[in-house]
């Protein structure tokens, strides 16, 4: 039961990462997704960075999002470009795009079109800012609907400086795992009252979710600072960050900091603590916190992180050095629990992808390969559609395929 979606098929008219995302997903759970990319292609194709150094190297933002999909090339501007969309639309069970509601009603891909030919179909709109409201045809990429809009941004940004950047693709790839699993919850609506849905998934309420708990606490507050906090002056001092004699960092998350304070000073060398009266529980660790502070860094100072992850073997709290992406890739949980399978590009170069975090039947879910090449499928699908050789030469002469 690895593949659980096995025998679904999607039809995506989606562009960039956000809602290809989605698709994504559920291709590497078995589902048969079909990318309606214009004769162009997906401008993500296009889009390339810094973080593609090696020329050798896959682009993340094409095979992150598209990974394990077949794509089909037309061009709906032209007037039978929606022909050949409906005619896939009749036997599929997921629509999924990205547009926005001015371009889905010119294009006639919009919900009343699609369930014109299928009336099962359930019909998800990913959205910048929500599917209701004056900017219902405004678009909205990740770092402004989502991490400027929902306090991220701000919280991130320390008072008299610029703000700090969101890592790519953030929240678009939060948001494309919550509308694969809105897609599964409507899959079993379906099959348990024969009702289909329209779904609708926004980047800025993605973005508040993930910051609820200040977003609901902020009318209680005083005032809204985004001053970082104090390390000196943490709550608890074992839920903190202490740096390494080498220059590293790790965090320490020992919430029941009096259960685990006597096995930490022995971990760490320094036994003398364990009873020492300004830290002998919770309660004065936290009066004398900055005190605590200073006597850990001094500790963690003695040795390098390596000396660190050696030492805190066996250690029955919850512990994590700070490491780069590099170091990702080396972590020992990955290759037991398949993490990071490996994938061959059309140009024969491997490289790895992040798997979906849930396994089924303790078995790892991978993608079924790379992200499709422009128009790689097109014959095949139409065929499957019900087209014909003869039909098919047609839209070609015609200009409606790519």
């Amino acid at each position: 039961m690895s593949k659980p979606l096995a025998g679904v098929r999607v039809l995506e008219i989606a562009a960039w990462t956000f809602v290809p995302a989605a698709g994504a997903i559920m291709a590497d759970l078995g589902a048969e997704v079909i990318k309606v990319e214009p004769p162009e292609g997906d401008p993500q194709r296009a889009l390339r960075n810094l973080l593609n150094l090696d020329k050798n190297g896959p682009n993340p933002f094409l095979e992150i999002p598209n990974r394990g999909k077949k794509s089909i090339t037309v061009d709906l501007q032209h007037p039978k470009g929606r022909d050949v969309v409906l005619d896939i639309a009749r036997n599929s069970d997921v629509f999924l795009t990205s547009y926005l509601p001015k371009v889905r009603t010119k294009m006639g891909i919009d919900v009343k079109d699609i369930r014109g030919v299928n009336e099962n179909i359930i019909y998800v709109r990913g959205t910048g800012w929500g599917s209701q409201g004056p900017y219902v045809n405004v678009g909205g990429y990740d770092a402004a609907a989502a991490y400027a809009t929902s306090g991220l941004g701000y919280k991130f940004t320390l008072p008299g400086k610029p703000p700090l950047g969101q890592p790519a693709a953030f929240f678009d790839l939060a948001g494309g795992n919550t509308i694969a699993g809105a897609i599964s919850t409507a899959l079993f609506h379906r099959l348990n009252t024969g009702e289909s849905s329209i779904v609708d998934v926004s980047l800025m309420n993605v973005g508040m979710w993930q910051l609820a708990p200040d977003i609901v606490m902020a009318p209680f507050a005083k005032e809204q600072s985004n001053a970082q906090p104090d390390r000196f002056e943490p709550g608890n001092p074992l839920t903190n960050t202490y740096p390494t004699k080498d220059g590293r960092w790790l965090t320490l998350v020992l919430l029941q900091a009096d259960r685990f304070w006597a096995e930490l000073c022995k971990v760490i060398g320094r036994e003398n603590l364990i009873d020492d009266e300004r830290f002998k529980d919770a309660a004065v660790r936290y009066q004398n916190r900055r005190a605590c502070v200073e006597a850990l860094d001094e500790a963690f100072t003695s040795a390098t992180l390596a000396e660190w992850q050696k030492r805190f073997e066996g250690f029955s709290g919850v512990w994590a050095p700070y490491i780069n992406f590099a170091e990702v890739h080396q972590h020992p949980q990955i290759e037991p629990n398949g993490f990071l399978p490996e994938v061959e590009g059309h140009d024969g170069n491997k490289f790895r992808l992040v798997a979906p975090p849930a396994h089924f039947n303790e078995v790892p879910t991978a993608p079924a390969g790379p992200a499709p090449e422009i128009g790689q499928h097109t014959e095949e699908i139409l065929l499957d559609s019900g087209l014909d050789w003869d039909q098919i030469g047609a839209y070609r002469e015609s200009g409606v395929l790519g």
